[in-house]
């Protein structure tokens, strides 16, 4: 369990994005939080992909995607379920920019 402690810290940061944040928007900010949980699911993957060192991390694009479906019926409409798909991308994205991130340092210090 220890060794998983940054993939965690991670995935809770993600869920409070993904349930919490949306609570401190209005009505009329919808777009405004919806644009704010893409930057950080993108953030948070990049993270990810940068500091683990575990094959774990590649699930997470899967895992960010199936914890949104239920905030659908939430805080949004049916219409937004569509956004799943998006965090599966932009979350897969981040992934392989922090992966790559994370090798290139890997390459730097062997030299």
């Amino acid at each position: 369990m220890k060794k998983y402690i940054k993939e965690l810290i991670i995935c809770f940061i993600q869920l409070f994005m993904f349930y919490i944040f949306p609570f401190f928007g209005g009505p009329t900010d919808a777009m405004g939080v919806v644009v704010v949980i893409i930057a950080a699911t993108f953030a948070l993957s990049l993270i990810m992909g940068a500091f683990s060192e575990n094959n774990v991390k590649y699930l997470y694009p899967v895992g960010a995607s199936v914890v949104f479906i239920p905030t659908v019926m939430l805080h949004y409409n049916g219409s937004a379920l569509i956004h799943a798909l998006w965090y599966l991308v932009i979350s897969a994205v981040g992934i392989a920019v922090g992966s790559l991130i994370n090798l290139a340092v890997k390459k730097i210090k062997r030299i």
